[in-house]
């Protein structure tokens, strides 16, 4: 991590390691890593708080906000969902002030709902795509922010956004999601787009579990078992999630496990089961990330695949995936769901 243009009290993470002259100013710009930074830090002073990690987590979301050129949104719903849950997370971790950017980023969320496709929020403005990707984070963010400060209508958004992703983009042969839809101008859908990405299988899952806090019917809940099972039955191997290379999908794994962890501690409490699979699966997939780890300067570093062994890149020229940053916050992340569950145990 580095200051943003030598300002004071700023950081960021460089998007590569060993990283390039034009990595460590910050020239490649990925608002939604940092994100998952933000959140990494979060959940490393949830586990061993510090005034360290405090300070840290302040000087992120002001770096973060300049390298955004001032600005605490972008034109990526998803992007900027995941930074509001970040700092919905700071503050409940460290008391940071997060209503301004909360009420900004919460009303684009709102503004990125239409009824083209049947509803949902797009990908990005003026697309003609609609995704899990885009509409799980939300719903996370908005049944949270519903119950923190935000407006009493966006619990309803979230559930609409849900079960819009249910109805619309779940696999009915494996209850798996798929990424997204095209929508035509008349809001008639032209297409699917049907790959499955486990980061869909986290945010679906992620919004289930929010959702099923205070509902009587329980029918989130058994949406949540449903797809903790579908993961292990269609997605794991050797229950071990699988990466999906570096770039944005660097993230993606990290995403799910997150998820599993809460859905492991949550489910039983919901009176369903399934939380033990979703136990299983984040604790073999930490033991064999952590198996296979690299020792690198500084640290462990971690493989895009956590089943195979990791490489230490060489230099900034070294084309290993191993380099992106994505792939080592999703390590990260997946070492801290471990973490967590322990602890909650």
């Amino acid at each position: 991590m580095r200051r943003v243009w030598a300002v004071p009290r700023t950081r960021l993470g460089v998007s590569g390691w060993p990283a390039s002259f034009t990595g460590r100013l910050h020239q490649h710009w990925n608002y939604w890593w940092q994100a998952h930074l933000l959140d990494c830090v979060v959940d490393a002073q949830l586990r061993n708080p510090t005034a360290t990690r405090a300070t840290l987590i302040g000087r992120l979301v002001r770096g973060l906000r300049l390298r955004n050129l001032g600005f605490w949104t972008n034109d990526y719903f998803d992007d900027v969902a995941w930074l509001g849950l970040a700092m919905l997370r700071a503050s409940q971790a460290t008391g940071l002030t997060v209503t301004a950017p909360l009420t900004k980023i919460a009303a684009q969320l709102r503004s990125g709902w239409t009824d083209h496709g049947g509803g949902g929020i797009w990908w990005r403005r003026k697309d003609d795509f609609k995704n899990v990707p885009a509409n799980g984070p939300a719903a996370i963010l908005l049944a949270r922010w519903a119950r923190t400060g935000g407006e009493r209508s966006d619990l309803a958004r979230a559930r609409e956004m849900t079960e819009w992703m249910d109805r619309n983009l779940r696999d009915p042969a494996t209850d798996l999601l798929w990424d997204g839809l095209h929508v035509n101008a008349d809001g008639t859908i032209r297409d699917y787009e049907k790959t499955i990405y486990t980061y869909c299988q986290g945010v679906f899952l992620g919004a289930c579990l929010d959702l099923a806090d205070g509902d009587a019917s329980g029918e989130w809940a058994k949406r949540a078992e449903r797809t903790v099972n579908a993961v292990a039955g269609h997605v794991a191997e050797s229950g071990i999630l699988p990466g999906q290379g570096a770039g944005d999908g660097g993230l993606f794994a990290g995403i799910l496990a997150r998820y599993l962890a809460l859905a492991a501690v949550r489910l039983p409490m919901l009176g369903t089961t399934g939380g033990d699979v979703a136990s299983g699966l984040v604790l073999t997939s930490a033991e064999s990330a952590w198996r296979n780890r690299a020792i690198a300067r500084g640290g462990p570093l971690f493989g895009p695949e956590w089943s195979q062994p990791a490489v230490s890149p060489r230099s900034a020229r070294d084309p290993r995936l191993e380099r992106d940053l994505s792939v080592q916050l999703s390590g990260w992340m997946l070492l801290e769901a471990a973490s967590f569950l322990e602890r909650s145990t």
